[in-house]
């Protein structure tokens, strides 16, 4: 037994309330190493003979991904409080694994034993419940719909012509009203729009006024217009929010390159000294050294109360559903506790998202953000289905590290997208694949968490990164790959029906045949097994028992024998509900 991999902290992922009631308790060791783990757990006050009292319960092994296993288990805490360790067993010896480290029995003190000291109901990381049901659609605005030509801006160029990092097309919030019908058809049922507020580039990240809708789109009643159709029709709205950096027209950034070190607004940024540039070089931070955006010091009490009193206004102007908040890691978490006590006083199920790309457990402590812009599993999924590049071992491990990475109640809000404005859409990325594409499709909709789904994706649409990923959305059908837009149609479809399809069913990898990925989403009710075949040829197996007569649904929606054929590039989903 190797001691050294054994690990559990009680805080974060491994040791954190689940709900009111349930703590959820995570233990880590060396891959194939323990054949079986059991919780010892009880009351710290509960004693009886000078010894403390305790129980057991089998912990689950919920995954192994390249180097460690994990083992799981829930436990609901008569009064809430719990002490806790290990039983740890290979085929030669057991030990008890505690705070303090290694025993041969277990110690009769409960201060031996980690702590859970009170599990408080405030503390519990709480994401709406909504949000687990929604299927998200990404809309650049500029490049979506034209719906009111008077608007568009000087040099507006033809729509679907090839742009480049300047271009305009005249998107416009009418031309999303308009296609709301089309969304629907679709099955989403959430909408994130990228920044809409009044900026000077086609991209809108460069805010010149937080307060005031960009004329480019129309005026905020149109706006308002559209989000009350949007809920009308049961689809949830976020805005994107810029605070890391303001645009370079920002009146107070304006201020201070007329006044230099006598600027009322000096403190607002992150100024090295005056003047602010010499030549190519800044004296001020700003997002990438990109002059247009300088940094907004949000440890200022005036830049802090203008950026909150705009989180709250949007929220109470246009009762917006989600905030999605750009370059979140490179603001304090300081701001980011009060931002988030600020927006739930006023709406307590607003959804704070926050763009991440790398692990992201520091925001996810039910203090901050209720999820992070999953680019973790973006680039897994990506790798193995869409470039096939990655071996099927190391997707299933990526994979399954990254759900032991964060809480379950993280993972079921967590915001995954395969694509996005800032990378080339998923089917270049696929080498025009469609098939690579459709599978791509199948795991992300049938995964846990909150899917995204990027304007054009659904109908084919191709293009390198920016500005080619940004490309204006196509709307005749007749240049629409509607075989692809029914298949994606029909995966939401099944995601809405089934419980166990979305966030209702645990996710868990099976190895059923070297060449096939497989994986169930189960609940007490109900069971899906989900086979993808990634290879060129077909591929036959033998199935278990338990999964013998369990209806396909997506193709004969009969039962299947014992044996099974999953075409080249192909897959196969079944179900029962028991």
């Amino acid at each position: 037994m190797l001691k050294e991999a054994i690990y559990h902290r009680p805080k974060n992922n491994f040791a954190y309330a689940y709900d009111e009631k349930t703590i959820h308790i995570l233990l880590k060791s060396k891959k194939k190493d323990l054949d079986q783990v059991e919780l010892v757990y009880g009351d710290p006050y509960i004693w009886k003979d000078g010894a403390w009292q305790y129980t057991t319960k089998e912990m689950k092994l919920s995954g192994s991904d390249e180097l460690f296993d994990y083992w799981f288990a829930a436990v609901e805490p008569d009064f809430r409080r719990l002490r806790y360790g290990f039983t740890c067993k290979d085929q030669t010896e057991s030990i008890i694994y505690t705070e303090r480290g290694f025993y041969k029995d277990v110690p009769k003190d409960s201060g031996f034993f980690f702590a859970f000291p009170f599990l408080h109901a405030i503390d519990t990381f709480k994401p709406p419940e909504w949000v687990k049901e929604t299927v998200w659609y990404q809309i650049f605005p500029e490049r979506f719909a034209d719906g009111e030509p008077r608007l568009n801006p000087d040099g507006t160029k033809p729509w679907g012509t090839s742009p480049d990092r300047t271009s305009f097309f005249g998107g416009d919030f009418q031309g999303i009203l308009k296609r709301l019908d089309y969304l629907q058809k679709l099955g989403v049922n959430g909408i994130y729009f990228t920044p809409v507020f009044q900026a000077e580039t086609n991209h809108k990240y460069d805010t010149t006024n937080y307060l005031a809708v960009d004329p480019q789109f129309g005026d905020k009643s149109l706006l308002k217009k559209l989000v009350k159709e949007c809920h009308r029709r049961g689809i949830k709205v976020m805005l994107d929010a810029v605070f890391n950096h303001s645009g370079y027209c920002f009146a107070p950034f304006q201020d201070v390159l007329k006044n230099q070190e006598k600027s009322k607004y000096k403190d607002w940024f992150h100024i090295h000294r005056f003047p602010l540039q010499e030549g190519s070089v800044l004296h001020y931070d700003a997002f990438g050294f990109e002059k247009a955006m300088p940094k907004l010091n949000t440890e200022n009490p005036e830049v802090r109360k203008y950026l909150l009193q705009t989180a709250v206004y949007w929220i109470e102007e246009l009762d917006i559903d989600a905030w999605r908040l750009d370059v979140a890691n490179e603001v304090s978490h300081d701001f980011w506790r009060e931002f988030r006590r600020t927006v739930k006083s006023v709406k307590p199920d607003v959804y704070i998202l926050g763009e991440i790309w790398h692990d992201s457990m520091a925001w996810l402590q039910g203090d901050q953000f209720d999820a992070v812009m999953n680019y973790r599993l973006a680039d897994a999924v990506v790798d193995f289905f869409a470039k096939g590049k990655a071996a099927a071992d190391q997707f299933r491990n990526e994979v399954v590290h990254l759900l032991h990475s964060y809480p379950l109640s993280v993972n079921e809000a967590a915001f995954n997208l395969l694509g996005s404005h800032d990378t080339p859409r998923i089917l270049t990325v696929a080498n025009e694949d469609k098939a690579r594409l459709k599978l791509t499709f199948l795991f992300h909709l049938s995964f846990i968490g909150t899917p995204c789904i990027y304007y054009g994706d659904e109908i084919g649409m191709t293009g390198e990164s920016d500005p080619d990923c940004r490309k204006c959305m196509i709307w005749e059908e007749s240049e629409q790959d509607r075989d692809l837009f029914h298949f994606v149609q029909k995966l939401i479809a099944l995601r809405k029906e089934i419980p166990a399809f979305r966030n209702e069913g645990d996710f868990a990898f099976l190895d059923l045949h070297p060449h096939i990925i497989s994986y169930t989403r189960k609940n007490e009710e109900e069971t899906l097994l989900f086979m993808i075949n990634l290879t060129e040829q077909p591929v036959e197996f033998s199935l278990p028992e338990y999964f013998k007569e369990m209806k396909d649904i997506w193709n004969s929606h009969s039962p299947v024998s014992s044996s099974v054929v999953i075409q080249e590039k192909g897959f196969i989903i079944l179900y029962k509900n028991q």
